[in-house]
Parts: C-alpha cells; structure tokens; sequence
C-alpha cells in the first residue's frame, strides 16, 4: 500500500508509513506543511489505496456547520422534513485546508472524529465504518488561518509533515511529468476493501504489549503534564492513540507483540502536537514542545523487563 501511495508522492516513504500506520490504528491524521508540498496529493492517494467511499470538503472562511454534517430539507412530495446527507458521510474524508474556516466549523467535526456519528435536529447518525478523516493545513502564521482547538487537535492521532522533496527526487519528478509518466491519485486502485480493512485494524488491536512498556508509556506521559517548559502534557487519549499506533506498527511488520522501537517511533507523531510549550523569546512553542518531548524520552528509563522485550 505504501509504495502505490509512494508512486504519486515520490521519496516520502518515510511519511507515508506513517499515515499508513495511523489508518490502521482507526486514527485520524493531520497534514502540517507549507502550501505546495503534496499534502492534498498525499491525502488523495490514501484514500485511493483504502477504498470506500470518499468525499473531499475545501474549507473556507464561510464554509457553516451543516456544510459538513448534511442538513433536514423539506420534501414537498411526502410532506415532511427529510435528512440530506452531507459530505461526512464517507469512509475517507479529506478536510482541505481545514484550518481556513471558522472554529464554529471546525468545532462540527469533533463528535464525528471522536464518536463517528453526527447529530443534526436532535437525531443521532451513525457515520459509515471505517471512518477516517484526513485533514490539511497551513502554518498558523499563513494569512487567513484560525488555530484548531485543543480538543481538535486532541482528536488527531498523528500530525504529519511532509516537507521539501530531496533535489534528486524533485529532478525525477519533473522528468515523470515532462514524459507524461506521473501518476494521479485517481488512476490508483484500492490496496483492500473497506471491510478487509476493518478486520486488519480489529487484528492490530490485539497485539500484545507487556505491562512493563504499558508502565514505560504512562512514566513518559506524565512527565510530559509535570515538565517545566511544557504548559499543556499529553492527555489520556494520547496514551491511548499511542498504544494503538505501536500495536499498529507491529502488525505492520508482522509481529504479535510490541517492541519499544514500535512505540519510539511513533511517539513524536502522536505526542508532539498535544503538547503546548510556555514559550521563550525568539523560539517557536512547537520548536520547545518538540525539544521537551525528545528530552523527557532520552531521560524515562525503560524497567529491565521493558528492555528484554527488545530483544
């Protein structure tokens, strides 16, 4: 799945394991980078691989609520109010740009991402299984931006960046498209089915991870709610998204159990962007949060058990 995926975004296999790994942990994946470096070519082609159904929503700054969720309309026919639904109701839902509309439309999304159903008029929908929503974004300092609420980014199990492609990668992919050689999303055919999917994610989840890494990921958790640069720590869904992106991570790799490399290398995806640094003059909170992040896993020991696991 990932080296279709890698075919439309070249030299980025890095990233997009990653983005495979949140997926299948049932998470919902946030896309942070500088306008025209693929995030919206990267989301498009996962959606691709995964099948289902999919719906891209392009946020803007007068997009409203039942934009989104779908709305009750009136049919003159029966005589009644009906439900319409909206573009939500998808496996695979891309929130381009989602940081260019108002918070009162950002706030719709947080049932959906955390519950996987919408209540429109008072009546409780169930969203369409699997669900997943990939979101993109640019800086905050962009202009015509809102910052995401801490409960949304909460939401998200990993914030992804892409970043500039390698010279030698550019070179290539210019030389693909001067040939007429580079792939769309579109052209891509799904990877599974949405069902397979299903039954992938629910073996993920049964990976067996020792009380000792359990213990491990609480000491680092907590550390991060007692570290002194740090203003807001990681919260208990974090704890868990954590978990599932390392049992994910191991699945992947066909194991039924986790090492502490699975967790290492997810951590910073899934921890980073819940933390919020008290700031200092000339550096960017995300740079503190980042660097108190790295600190508190160099300095939490793992129990001699956890260690054994290693091996």
């Amino acid at each position: 799945m990932a080296a279709r995926s890698e075919s439309v975004l070249l030299g980025k296999g890095e990233v997009i394991g990653l983005a495979m790994t949140a997926m299948l942990a049932g998470g919902h994946i946030l896309l942070e980078d500088v306008p025209g470096v693929g995030k919206t070519l990267l989301a498009r082609a996962l959606a691709r691989v995964l099948g289902g159904k999919f719906q891209r929503i392009q946020f803007t700054s007068d997009l409203l609520p039942a934009d989104l969720t779908g709305s009750a309309v009136w049919d003159a026919r029966k005589g009644e109010f009906i439900y319409r639904e909206g573009p939500v109701m998808a496996n695979v839902v891309l929130a381009d740009e989602i940081n260019r509309t108002s918070p009162r439309t950002q706030s719709a999304l947080l049932e959906a991402m955390e519950e996987r159903c919408v209540t429109v008029d008072g009546t409780t929908r169930k969203l369409p299984s699997p669900w997943l929503l990939i979101a993109t974004q640019n800086p905050l300092d962009s202009e015509g931006t809102f910052p995401l609420p801490e409960a949304q980014m909460d939401r998200f199990m990993m914030r992804l960046s892409i970043g500039y492609p390698e010279a030698r990668e550019e070179i290539r992919m210019l030389e693909m498209m001067g040939a007429g050689e580079q792939q769309a999303p579109e052209q891509l055919r799904p990877v599974v089915s949405p069902r397979q999917w299903e039954v992938m994610a629910e073996e993920s989840r049964s990976v067996h991870c020792s009380p000792e890494l359990l213990a491990y990921m609480v000491r680092v958790v907590q550390a991060t709610r007692s570290a002194p640069e740090l203003e807001l720590g990681a919260s208990p869904r974090a704890s868990r998204d954590w978990l599932r992106a390392a049992q994910a991570t191991a699945y992947i790799a066909g194991r039924d159990y986790v090492r502490p490399a699975d967790l290492k290398v997810v951590a910073t995806s899934v921890l980073a962007h819940r933390l919020a640094a008290r700031g200092a003059y000339g550096q960017p909170d995300r740079e503190l949060a980042l660097r108190a992040l790295a600190r508190l896993l160099a300095e939490t020991p793992l129990s001699a058990a956890g260690k054994a696991a290693a091996r």
